[in-house]
């Protein structure tokens, strides 16, 4: 989305926020996928290479959850802040047509 029209209609930091949910989500697939794969790993090397690359995705995954809780996207440790958050984006996600819709007339007068 161009960022002049995310910026005026408040969008910008759901496109953050989006961004790295989605990206959080990732890195803990990621995790979860290295620890299957170095179960069934037949091969010390193997192993190795699969332990490696489960701490970088761990690393990567607290990275990446440091950066969410410090914005205030992800609140882990409130439960009740956390379902606000998420009810927010919520709201957000389903009005953003009628947001869209607003710009636009608003911009076309």
């Amino acid at each position: 989305m161009n960022s002049v029209i995310e910026n005026l209609t408040g969008l910008n930091k759901m496109s953050d926020q989006l961004i790295a949910t989605d990206f959080l989500l990732s890195a803990k697939s990621a995790v979860r996928n290295y620890s299957i794969a170095l179960t069934e790993a037949t091969t010390p090397e193997l192993r190795l290479t699969l332990r490696n690359h489960l701490n970088a995705a761990i690393a990567t995954h607290e990275k990446i959850f440091n950066y969410m809780l410090n914005k205030g996207y992800y609140n882990a440790y409130d439960i009740a802040e956390q379902f606000k958050i998420d009810m927010q984006t919520t709201d957000t996600s389903l009005n953003l047509k009628e947001t869209a819709d607003n710009f636009l007339s608003n911009l076309l007068k």
